[in-house]
């Protein structure tokens, strides 16, 4: 009796060894900062990996990735890998039919030739640059895609959580002094 009683009381403690140390480790979740290495597939392409560069790192809750990734790493602690397969409303949406804008085939670069599926880079009033892909050529226009070169996509990434910290404090603001 005395083997058994000695024996429960190791497993007791190691099991408390255990809970303590994952009470200690950190988990993915509100106020944290998250650094993570990750591949992008999409209809079973590799589009993109951080794996062997530099790792990507974002704050929870400051909508810096999509909204459906974020949403499933919630709760991953460090060492963690998990694939996370995000449907396309909750990535960069659907493809949006408005998004689609004819142009005279003359407002395109000089000396360029107009192809389906180039990328051009288009600039916004206030200067920011995002791209826009040829859809379809109409006699003298040409069709641009504004939507995200992902929208109506679903995504598949294979994530590992390499690091989870305290987000730094947010700067304060003060009023101007009047």
């Amino acid at each position: 009796m005395k083997k058994f009683l000695a024996a429960g009381v190791v497993l007791l403690a190691v099991g408390m060894f255990n809970l303590c140390a994952y009470a200690d480790d950190p988990v993915v979740g509100p106020g944290k900062k998250v650094t993570l290495d990750y591949t992008l597939t999409v209809d079973n392409k590799q589009v993109e990996t951080s794996v062997g560069k530099t790792p990507l790192s974002y704050v929870v809750g400051s909508r810096n990735i999509i909204p459906g990734l974020e949403a499933q790493l919630n709760g991953m602690h460090v060492n963690e890998e998990k694939v996370v397969n995000v449907a396309a409303k909750d990535a960069y949406g659907d493809v949006d039919p408005k998004a689609f804008k004819e142009f005279p085939i003359t407002s395109m670069p000089k000396g360029m030739t107009p192809q389906v599926g180039m990328v051009l880079q288009a600039t916004a009033p206030d200067g920011s640059k995002f791209p826009a892909i040829i859809s379809e050529l109409k006699g003298d226009k040409v069709v641009l895609n504004f939507n995200h070169p992902l929208a109506g996509k679903d995504l598949t990434f294979k994530v590992k959580i390499l690091n989870i910290e305290d987000a730094p404090a947010a700067p304060l603001t003060t009023a101007p002094a009047q």
